[in-house]
């Protein structure tokens, strides 16, 4: 009989942030109350799964969601590098208030081309870090299930990869909540299904600002190319279907 292999992909919980900054790569910024919160109602969502693997991106926010379930298994908590955010320009930088980047027009070369895109991290070097990942989770937990903990773009991006869609995105409409699960199913070495969950999903503030690169377009309209606008407004958000594969 074949083997099913789960790969889960975690994204970190509620980061504190109350200057509003894009935070990216930075280091020093941690999970808020919420956040912790958000973590360890997802290690009791996992704890009673057979997963033999945890793995995270480096950053603190990362971590700090990923050590409540590594707990909860009896695990310890592996650093993988390919897990971490995507590089942005505007990685530092205010998106509120009055210094906010979206008060110098000189911002908004950076959106000329959504497609590769020309703000951070091309889509496709993403897919690349993330699909060797997911493989090399895949034959470390082979007939088990992993958990990666990672970032709302990687998450996103190896997803629209795995269900052959185009990269290209209106990062406002990514399926891909805080502390949410993305889980690929695998027969063997087949992708045959990708699910999606959201554990935490009662500790989702309504009405919160959107955390991390959503930020850029939730504040900046007018600055988000057309080309990406349109190109968003006919796209369906997908719920879990089979797959062809990675």
């Amino acid at each position: 009989m074949t083997e099913m292999t789960i790969v889960h992909l975690l994204r970190h919980g509620e980061v504190h942030n109350p200057r509003g900054v894009l935070y990216g790569r930075l280091p020093g910024y941690h999970l808020s109350e919420t956040g912790r919160r958000m973590a360890e109602v997802v290690a009791k969502a996992v704890g009673g799964r057979d997963i033999v693997a945890v793995w995270s991106s480096p950053m603190e926010r990362a971590q700090e969601t990923a050590a409540p379930a590594a707990l909860a298994l009896g695990l310890e908590v592996a650093t993988d590098e390919r897990l971490i955010e995507a590089g942005n320009v505007f990685e530092g930088l205010r998106m509120t208030g009055s210094d906010n980047v979206f008060r110098d027009p000189r911002s908004y070369r950076h959106f000329r081309n959504p497609f590769r895109p020309s703000w951070g991290e091309a889509y496709t070097e993403v897919v690349a870090r993330m699909k060797a990942v997911v493989d090399d989770a895949r034959a470390a937990a082979r007939g088990h299930e992993a958990l990666l903990v990672s970032h709302q773009l990687p998450i996103w991006i190896i997803r629209l990869a795995a269900e052959g869609r185009r990269l290209w995105h209106d990062p406002r409409r990514r399926q891909c909540a805080l502390a949410s699960l993305t889980s690929l199913t695998f027969e063997g070495d087949r992708l045959i299904s990708v699910g999606y969950s959201e554990p935490a999903g009662a500790l989702l503030r309504a009405g919160a600002p959107p955390q991390g690169e959503a930020a850029l377009f939730d504040k900046a309209d007018e600055a988000l190319p057309e080309a990406l606008r349109a190109g968003s407004e006919d796209e369906e958000t997908p719920g879990p279907r089979s797959v062809p594969g990675v």
